[in-house]
């Protein structure tokens, strides 16, 4: 098992890093070509690795180190829906049909190699619950064996499973993004309209803790637990877990509007204006059944990259930037450059019939 792991990166760039430990080191692109072609640490590499970690064992080198070849290809990050199924019921949640269907192991192992060949470094873990998926230790596994630096999105129900908490302290995660639903047992089983849930939550987290996982929490906020921000957020500092705040509601994945009603319209924040972004280009999205798109909201068109294989993602670069041009009602309007909504999500918003103040902030009278 590889404790470190040399990579190629954007624009020339190498990187080393190490799995489950925060921070990392550029490297020059001769040092890379070093590590290449080394049967052991190099002065210089041992030097650096333990100044930004600490002892971390580099022996024998090339089981330890993990080099990564330069593939050809742009793209570094990406995230993989296991399924859309989940143990929760969120009345917010933007999957709305959860089917508890994905590709079998032969597919799923063909499209994490393909994943690694296009030099996917940074992979996030997601479903529907991705810790309930019956492949999900296979998953996992190979794809850290392949190389890669792993976040994971959980409701954290299933960490203080054995199975499940013993693996990722063997196999450190980047991090595991857990979403809370409440402060308090009523409020926390109401939104996810499963009893007991709070429970697991508490426990899973409790249990990741105590064994050192690198936790963040995503505060989700909704007119269900509106008054318990605070509280969610003390019980956040309680555990010294880091966390972000996430209150606007979308529709679902199919333009669905039966999340929208979930909105706080008091917490409905105004978004940062979308300036553009690299969705297509340095990273992708795949959904349970091998499907790549430019991100989890532009899902159409789509590359079969199971079928395809690399090959396939040529045309991500150009389906994103027909999917992100202004269209429609946006056309022509004066006001784009404030805009906070990307294009594939405001056909999303659309489709729902929601309220025009829920995507957009300027009015029918502001040069529209």
């Amino acid at each position: 098992m590889h404790n470190i792991i040399v990579s190629p990166y954007l624009e020339g760039q190498h990187l080393v890093l190490c799995p489950g430990r925060e921070g990392g080191l550029r490297i020059s692109r001769g040092k890379y070509a070093e590590l290449c072609q080394v049967a052991a640490a190099p002065a210089w590499f041992v030097d650096a690795v333990t100044q930004l970690w600490g002892a971390v064992d580099l022996d024998p080198f090339t089981e330890a180190v993990l080099v990564r070849p330069v593939t050809g290809y742009e793209y570094v990050r990406a995230t993989y829906e296991l399924n859309l199924g989940c143990n929760y019921d969120c009345e917010h949640c933007y999957l709305g049909i959860k089917e508890f269907k994905g590709m079998a192991w032969p597919e799923r192992e063909r499209m994490l190699c393909i994943l690694r060949d296009v030099g996917v470094l940074w992979l996030q873990l997601t479903g529907g619950e991705p810790t309930i998926d019956k492949l999900f230790g296979e998953t996992y596994s190979l794809a850290y064996d392949l190389g890669m630096m792993i976040s994971i999105l959980s409701n954290g129900s299933k960490l203080h499973e054995p199975k499940v908490l013993d693996l990722l302290t063997a196999y450190r995660p980047h991090d595991i993004t857990i979403s809370v639903y409440g402060a308090t047992e009523a409020s926390y089983d109401g939104l996810t309209r499963r009893p007991g849930s709070f429970r697991k939550f508490h426990k899973g987290v409790t249990a990741a803790v105590e064994a050192g996982l690198p936790l963040k929490f995503s505060l989700i906020v909704t007119n269900h637990n509106a008054a318990e921000v605070a509280q969610m957020e003390a019980l956040a500092d309680g555990w010294g877990i880091p966390y972000v705040t996430f209150v606007n509601m979308s529709p679902t994945i199919y333009g669905g509007a039966e999340t929208l009603p979930s909105q706080s319209v008091e917490h409905l924040r105004k978004r940062k204006p979308f300036t553009g972004c690299n969705a297509g280009h340095t990273f992708f999205h795949v959904d349970p059944h091998g499907k790549a798109s430019i991100c989890k909201i532009g899902r159409e068109p789509n590359v079969d990259l199971v079928a395809e294989g690399a090959e396939g993602l040529a045309r991500l670069g150009q389906i994103a930037d027909s999917l992100l041009l202004r269209q429609g009602g946006c056309t022509g309007c004066t006001l784009q450059g404030t805009c906070g909504t990307c294009m594939p999500l405001v056909q999303l918003y659309r489709k729902a019939r929601s309220p025009l103040a829920n995507y957009c902030q300027h009015t029918e009278n502001e040069g529209r």
